[in-house]
C-alpha cells in the first residue's frame, strides 16, 4: 500500500502529543470518568461576554479585522498597560490566542541555531514551538522546589541565547515565582540582551500573593496574556501581546500573512471581559486548591500551588504512565509529568472540576498511593 509519510516535513517531528493522546484515548472508553486532566476552566464565559459576542455577530462584525486588532480593543489594552507599566516604547497587538502570540513570536525572533532558555517542568507548546521556528531549546530544571536559581540561568547562557521564556503562574506546577528572583532573571536579562518572555495567562489566578510580571522589572521584557483562562474563553482564540514597538510591529507583520487576525467576533467580546468582573472565580479556586493540597497530604509530596489551577504531585510509586495507567482504572484521568518535563516523576492535576468530582479523585489518589505497584 503506497503511503504519504514521506511527504511529511522534517519540522513536524518537534511535537509529539503521545502522552496526552494516550490520556484521551483512555478517557474515550470511560464512563463517566472523575476527569481532572483538562487544562481549563469548569465555568462557563460570563453572560454578559457571551452576549456581546452575538451582538457582533448579528450587527456583521463577521469581516476580517486590522491584523493589529481592532481599534476599540487595542486602544483600550494599550491604556491600561500604559498605566501599568508606563514604557515609552510599549505597544500591544491582538492575536489568535497566546499560543498565537508565542508562535508569531517565535518565528519573528529566533534564526536557525538561536537558543530558548525555558523552565522545566514547562507547558508544552514552548518545546515544540521553539523547535518549529528551528530554535535550540536550553531547558532548566526547578526541581524540587519550582523556583528560579539564577546562578543555573547564568550558567546556561551562551553567545547564542536569544531568549528566555518565564511562565508565573506556572502550568503545570501552580507554582507563582518568588518576586526577587524573578526581577533578578529580568535584570540579567535585559544586561545581557536577551528576550525575556512572559506567559501570563494565568496572572488572575494569583492566591496568596499580589501577582507580579516580569516587564516590571524589565522595559524590554515581552509579555503574552488573553482571555481563555480568566473569562473561560479558550475556544475563543482571544489573546494579546505586548513588548518592544519594533518587535509588535513585526509580528504583526507576520500574523497579517498567517492567522490573518484574531477573529472580530471575539474581539468585541474581549472589550466586554475587560470590565467583566471575574474575582469570585478566583476566590472559588483558591478554595479548590485548599482541598486538594489538604487532602493530598501525607501520601503525597506537593508544593502548594500559589496560582493558576493545577497541582503536581510527586508520584508515590512507579513511572507516570504505570501511576495514570492505575488511576484510569480507577475511572480517574490525570495527566503523566513527563509530558511536561524531561523527568517522570510527577504527575499534574486540575483543579478546574466540581468540589464532588474532586474529592473522588482526591479519595482515588489516596486509595491507589496505599496500594503500591
Amino acid at each position: 500500500m503506497l503511503t504519504t509519510d514521506h511527504l511529511i516535513a522534517e519540522r513536524m517531528r518537534s511535537f509529539d502529543s503521545s502522552g496526552i493522546r494516550k490520556m484521551f484515548e483512555m478517557a474515550a472508553k470511560l464512563k463517566d470518568p472523575i476527569n481532572l486532566s483538562i487544562g481549563e476552566p469548569d465555568f462557563d464565559v460570563p453572560s454578559d461576554v457571551k452576549q456581546s459576542l452575538i451582538d457582533a455577530i448579528q450587527a456583521g462584525k463577521n469581516g476580517y479585522a486590522p491584523p493589529q486588532g481592532i481599534p476599540p480593543l487595542r486602544e483600550e489594552l494599550q491604556r491600561r498597560i500604559n498605566r501599568q507599566f508606563n514604557h515609552p516604547n510599549r505597544k500591544v497587538m491582538v492575536t489568535s490566542g497566546t499560543s498565537g502570540a508565542l508562535h508569531l513570536l517565535m518565528m519573528t525572533l529566533l534564526n536557525p541555531g538561536d537558543e530558548v532558555i525555558i523552565f522545566d517542568p514547562y507547558f508544552v507548546a514552548y518545546d515544540a514551538l521553539a523547535n518549529l521556528a528551528e530554535g535550540v531549546v536550553k531547558p532548566i530544571s526547578t526541581y524540587p522546589d519550582f523556583q528560579i536559581d539564577l546562578d543555573q540561568v547564568s550558567d546556561t547562557i551562551t553567545d547564542r541565547t536569544k531568549m528566555i521564556i518565564v511562565n508565573s503562574p506556572c502550568n503545570p506546577t501552580g507554582i507563582c515565582w518568588d518576586a526577587n528572583r524573578l526581577r533578578d532573571l529580568a535584570v540579567l536579562a535585559q544586561q545581557r540582551g536577551i528576550c525575556l518572555v512572559s506567559d501570563e495567562i494565568y496572572s488572575d489566578f494569583s492566591y496568596d500573593q499580589p501577582h507580579r510580571c516580569a516587564a516590571e522589572f524589565n522595559s524590554e521584557a515581552i509579555v503574552v496574556s488573553g482571555f481563555s483562562k480568566s473569562h473561560a474563553m479558550t475556544g475563543l482564540r482571544l489573546g494579546y501581546a505586548h513588548g518592544p514597538a519594533e518587535i509588535i510591529n513585526a509580528m504583526t507583520q507576520l500574523q497579517q500573512f498567517t492567522f490573518v487576525c484574531a477573529p472580530q467576533p471575539c474581539q468585541w467580546a474581549g472589550m466586554t471581559a475587560l470590565e467583566s468582573d471575574v474575582s469570585h472565580r478566583v476566590v472559588e479556586y483558591r478554595r479548590k486548591r485548599d482541598i486538594v493540597v489538604e487532602g493530598l497530604r501525607g501520601p503525597y509530596e506537593l508544593v502548594a500551588p500559589g496560582g493558576a489551577f493545577f497541582a503536581f504531585p510527586k508520584l508515590p510509586w512507579g513511572t507516570g504512565e504505570e501511576f495514570a495507567q492505575r488511576a484510569v482504572e480507577n475511572n480517574l484521568l490525570i495527566i503523566p509529568g513527563k509530558v511536561f518535563s524531561r523527568r517522570d516523576t510527577h504527575f499534574r492535576i486540575s483543579l478546574a472540576a466540581s468540589d464532588e468530582k474532586l474529592q473522588r479523585g482526591i479519595d482515588v489518589l489516596r486509595k491507589i498511593a496505599k496500594q503500591g505497584p
